[in-house]
């Protein structure tokens, strides 16, 4: 099988596997196809690898296994694909006023060519950085319909020029504009055919120009007064339907590249209209039924194919604008914005603006899309070779970094801002037809790009020095190469030594078949031209071997769930252990340091070291080393703050419980008869009891069970002093108080009644002991006047 016959097949099966069982299962029979399988897949080419029993695909294998296995690294074939970068020129740091340089000298994009050499499932990657220079060219093209509904439209633009001009200057100062105009395609049902409509198509004494489909007018040009007077020649046309042919227009302007005066620079085209347009397809109404050719068809500045050619395809657009670099502004009036932001939506690098009847208004719209349009990077790769795949990873401003579809485009750029970008490109195998690919990424709306060539590693380097018909492949009936036969047409076995046609014969399986046997290879092969080859395991790890597969390394004995107790390896079902390990799973350790105690005694003195594990000789003693005495005086207040501090979360060790406390397995119980009883066990066990600082008990039991764990079960339940009963002591307070009030105001009562007595004693006796003066009073006057009458005489 020839290299260049290997399909992608290959890879694409085996991509969804472990990576150990991919190198495995593409069963690769010789080095090229190895290589393939996967990135991590080598070939051993040592002649002397293969042991009795394996196949030649059994060369390819992941690297840490071939090493395992006994490959040494010199002879495993292992390439790796690399880069050249063949061309770096730095991106242009420069600022508008500077020096003015011509467009090609000019760099945006870094590097500018570069090589891959891939290898299969293996990526290669280099970055890509993009910085917009400042006061860059620009080119722009003014696309205006001229039915007659832009009438008013016309007389706007006819001053755009000079006023364009001045204010693209605060931009670049390297700018051109052009102009172009368009109505509909020149038959029915688009115009009216009539000759007077042929040469008038406006109705009344409006005077319109002959219907046309598209007219370039003005080459691109830095002289704004040459736009305004060009501009100002033209005429208004007519056509009958409401959608225009604009389409045909944007194609042409797109193609005609030597016509217009496209520059390799920043390329703007401004579509004008009030109206929507016609697709691909349209053109049949008009009897018009082939396809766009997408190619220049100007005759003296006219588009002479609109009545031959359909209109063109969104699609056909799209790629004709990105192939010339153009980016597209639609200046459209507001009746048609939804419409024309469907068709931004599938045109990239594009931007729809609202017209309305001012120049000015057209002016601002201009610089608002263009500035739009400059803040945005959007990288687009070419068509890739079969099988390769392409991946990016952006990191724009402010660290944003994105990958996938948004990794290929940055946002808010501003003019001299620089931002980088990760490209990632894979191959799946090989493509059938092995030769050096080219494909170029580059900005969308920008004449810069990367150019990338491919090339594809398929052989390995021994390849070349293979030997054809060589006498090592049974008399010539093979290519002896990467230590192995590659076999000619018809031929099978190691050594090429069977005809395809002989494989299966009696004679042939008998000496496959062990001791006379019935089973052909121990049922663990096939017998191929006599010889038996050893089936695959899924685990790549586990092989069949031997001259009738009787072998294999994964069927000892183990110790511990690990083959051979991990100290060993498994050869034809037999442990062959490491240095010091013996046994039949190599469980068993020669070396006594893990016996020494800590007193550097083997086992403490107290028992025998038996493959590296003490046999305590001392009942009472246990643990590893023998020098655990569960059942000593002093273990229980040994343990007591760790135990408290895990099973409750208090004491002494509570803020160092998780680390001096963690040497021990805790199991919790409800109450002390759940607790192991020394009866029960079958080791010993020292019952515990302990206070804690609030004068709580709690118990637990510690031993060192079969497993030499040290074992503590803890009844989950502090066992306190019981409290008094409050409510009887409340209510007896409170009617202690109430009674001692009770009398203490009795008291008080019985005290007064005495003292009120007393007085009122003393009052009487005073009262009866006192003498009144009945003299009177010497300042007393009596109420009382008595007149004499001197005439009264007592009659």
């Amino acid at each position: 099988l020839k290299v260049e016959e290997v399909s992608l097949s290959i890879s694409d099966h085996f991509s969804g596997l472990a990576p150990g069982l991919t190198c495995i299962v593409a069963n690769a029979r010789h080095c090229g196809e190895c290589i393939q399988a996967g990135a991590k897949c080598g070939w051993c080419k040592d002649p002397d690898f293969l042991k009795q029993g394996e196949t030649v695909t059994t060369r390819c294998d992941e690297l840490q296994s071939l090493l395992k296995r006994g490959c040494d690294e010199a002879m495993i074939e292992d390439p790796h694909g690399e880069q050249v970068v063949h061309r770096n020129k730095t991106v242009t740091n420069r600022r508008k006023g500077a020096e003015k340089l011509n467009p090609e000298d000019i760099t945006q994009i870094q590097p500018q060519k570069l090589s891959l050499t891939l290898r299969s499932g293996e990526p290669q990657s280099f970055d890509l950085k993009f910085k917009r220079a400042e006061d860059y060219p620009i080119d722009l093209y003014y696309l205006m319909d001229l039915s007659y509904s832009m009438k008013d439209d016309l007389e706007n633009v006819k001053n755009l020029g000079t006023s364009l001009m001045l204010e693209m200057s605060k931009i670049t100062s390297d700018f051109k504009i052009g102009f172009g105009s368009f109505v509909e395609k020149t038959v029915m049902p688009y115009i009216s055919t009539t000759p007077a409509k042929l040469l008038n198509p406006c109705t009344g004494d409006q005077n319109c120009t002959s219907p046309f489909s598209y007219k370039h007018v003005l080459n691109l040009t830095s002289d704004g007064n040459q736009f305004n007077t060009l501009v100002g020649q033209q005429h208004i046309s007519g056509n009958l339907d409401s959608p225009e042919g604009g389409f045909d227009a944007i194609m042409q302007v797109a193609v005609c590249g030597h016509h217009i005066g496209w520059r390799n620079v920043t390329r703007l085209l401004v579509f004008s209209t009030d109206a929507g347009f016609h697709f691909a397809g349209d053109g049949k109404l008009g009897g018009i039924v082939l396809p766009n050719d997408g190619k220049c068809h100007l005759e003296n500045n006219v588009y002479t194919m609109s009545h031959y050619y359909d209109y063109p395809s969104i699609a056909h657009l799209v790629q004709k604008l990105s192939d010339n670099n153009i980016q597209t502004i639609f200046a459209v009036t507001e009746e048609f914005q939804p419409v024309y932001q469907e068709l931004k939506n599938l045109i990239p690098k594009s931007a729809v603006g609202t017209l309305s009847a001012n120049s000015s208004n057209v002016i601002n719209l201009i610089i608002d899309a263009y500035n739009s349009l400059s803040s945005e990077v959007i990288l687009e790769n070419s068509k890739l070779p079969e099988g390769v795949t392409i991946a990016y990873t952006s990191r724009c401003k402010n660290g944003l970094v994105s990958e996938g579809e948004n990794g290929r485009k940055c946002s808010n750029i501003s003019i001299g801002d620089e931002v980088m970008f990760t490209i990632s490109v894979t191959s799946k195998g090989c493509p059938k037809q092995v030769k050096p690919e080219t494909i170029k990424i580059k900005p969308l709306g920008f004449t810069e790009e990367v150019e990338i060539t491919l090339n594809f590693i398929c052989e390995c380097e021994c390849h070349k020095d293979g030997v054809e018909n060589s006498d090592l492949c049974h008399f010539g009936n093979g290519t002896y190469e990467c230590g192995a036969c590659k076999c000619n047409d018809g031929r099978v076995g190691r050594q090429c030594e069977c005809s395809s046609n002989d494989v299966a014969t009696e004679d042939m399986d008998r000496t496959c078949r062990k001791d006379n046997g019935t089973d052909i290879c121990s049922n663990n092969g096939d017998c191929v031209c006599g010889t038996c080859e050893c089936k695959k395991r899924d685990n790549p790890d586990e092989r069949y071997s031997g001259q009738y597969c009787e072998c294999d390394n994964f069927n000892c004995d183990r110790s511990g769930n690990k083959l051979c107790g991990g100290h060993g390896r498994c050869e034809c079902r037999v442990c062959v252990c490491d240095p010091m390990w013996t046994g039949s799973a190599c469980d068993c350790s020669l070396d006594n340091s893990t016996c020494m105690a800590s007193n550097k005694q083997l086992c403490n003195g107290r028992g025998t070291c038996d493959c590296g594990v003490c046999k305590c000789t001392d009942p009472k003693f246990q643990g590893p080393t023998c020098e655990t005495c569960p059942t000593c005086p002093g273990v229980c207040a040994q343990h007591k703050d760790c135990v408290q501090c895990r099973a409750f979360g208090t004491g002494e060790k509570k803020e160092t419980c998780e680390r001096d406390c963690s040497d021990f397995i805790m199991i919790k119980v409800k109450t002390r008869d759940k607790l192991p009883q020394p009866n029960d066990a079958s080791y010993p066990v020292m019952h515990c009891k302990e206070r804690d600082a609030n004068d709580c008990w709690f118990y637990y039991t510690y031993a060192v069970n079969n497993n030499t764990e040290k074992e503590v079960h803890v009844v989950d339940a502090l066992d306190c002093p019981a409290g008094p009963d409050i409510t009887p002591i409340a209510v007896g307070v409170v009617a202690g108080i109430v009674l001692i009030g009770l009398a203490l105001l009795l008291i008080w009562k019985l005290l007064m009644i005495i003292h009120d007595r007393r007085e009122f004693a003393k009052f009487e006796k005073e009262k009866m002991n006192a003498k009144w003066d009945t003299g009177e009073n010497p300042i007393y006057k009596s109420a009382v006047t008595t007149v004499v009458n001197p005439k009264y005489e007592g009659k």
